[in-house]
């Protein structure tokens, strides 16, 4: 029996907020002594071999379709949430999986939710903690109430569907690599690695279809949820057209875009780009706020990135105090001065 963890998939390889998910999908299923098998949707190459093996993952699965958006079969960009559904529900059936679980992204609970509609399990979102107490019985602690409150449940189920509030769990603690000095391998003899098994199911017409608008929000390699640098904007930038050079900085850095609440409210951009509570949470390296005040339900929907920097006309906004960095200026000065001096810098 299997507990298979989907990870998506950055630039670097597997997302941080999915090596997250891995931590607690590997302790799940030591929980009820079963393998821990990882999966993806991409090349077989995207992710080592041995790296996974050093994250205790036994054995790998990278699925392509034909027409599969983002795949190498035809597909184009994007991605096809009932697609991803339906070959997960394919996999788990063809390898006795009795749990699938993902980072609480937006696409991670949106592909186990088609997932939960499919197979008729229910699902159980935001989770920190999973242990396999009976044959189809777990019991779960979840995050509550943008994180101010643990719940214990159990949850009955042939098969669980779990996604992990990343931002509330420690990175997992992967086995270093041997280094010549301190081999802890046989000399001459190669790491060993996780085989990575490529699977092609079939796939309806109908479950490949993708919105264009969603296509276009959801760059290839910058998910607000994975990305390593995320540019807010709020209220401050004044108007749809004042997220442009905003825009401009986040391609220069490789960066996503996020909003505050207002910012959707007002219709400026899409709510699939909000930071905050009712939003995304955001494990960013850097965040760069611009124009947010920062209320209680922002700052729950950034409070887990490294380094927050903020810029600001008013130096008594709650955001000023809580950020590492604080600029106090007029952002539309600020940012174009940014962007002039990172074009410069790199020539």
């Amino acid at each position: 029996m299997t507990v298979v963890c989907l990870l998506e998939i950055d630039e670097g390889g597997a997302a941080e907020p999915s090596l997250r998910a891995l931590g607690v999908a590997g302790a799940l299923a030591r929980s009820g002594d079963e393998d821990l098998a990882a999966a993806w949707f991409g090349p077989a190459d995207a992710i080592s071999g041995s790296d996974l093996s050093r994250m205790g993952v036994a054995t790998a699965h990278a699925i392509w379709a034909t027409g599969l958006p983002g795949s190498a079969s035809g597909g184009g960009p994007g991605y096809a949430p009932l697609a991803w559904a339906r070959a997960l529900a394919w996999l788990a059936e063809a390898e006795g999986v009795t749990a699938v679980v993902a980072a609480a992204t937006d696409r991670g609970n949106e592909v186990l939710a088609h997932l939960g509609a499919i197979t008729g399990q229910p699902m159980a979102a935001n989770c920190v903690d999973a242990a396999r107490t009976a044959p189809g019985q777990w019991r779960l602690t979840r995050l509550r109430w943008a994180g101010s409150l643990l719940e214990d449940a159990v949850l009955e189920a042939e098969i669980a569907l779990l996604t992990v509030a990343a931002d509330a769990v420690p990175a997992l603690d992967v086995v270093p690599a041997p280094s010549a000095a301190g081999a802890t391998e046989p000399a001459g003899q190669p790491e060993a690695a996780v085989p990575v098994l490529t699977h092609e199911p079939e796939l309806a017409d109908g479950d490949l279809v993708v919105l264009a608008n969603e296509s276009a929000e959801r760059k290839v390699g910058v998910s607000l949820a994975t990305a390593r640098v995320v540019i807010g904007g709020g209220r401050g930038v004044g108007s749809p057209e004042g997220f442009a050079a905003l825009e401009d900085l986040a391609e220069l850095l490789g960066a996503a875009v996020g909003v505050s609440r207002v910012v959707t409210s007002q219709g400026w951009r899409p709510h699939r780009q909000q930071v905050g509570q009712t939003g995304t949470k955001i494990t960013a390296d850097l965040y760069l706020a611009c124009g947010i005040s920062g209320a209680i339900q922002h700052m729950a929907g950034c409070a887990a990135a490294k380094t927050i920097v903020a810029i600001n006309t008013d130096p008594g906004a709650p955001i000023m105090v809580k950020a590492d960095y604080a600029i106090v200026g007029d952002l539309h000065e600020v940012i174009p001065a940014l962007i002039a001096a990172i074009r410069s810098r790199a020539g």
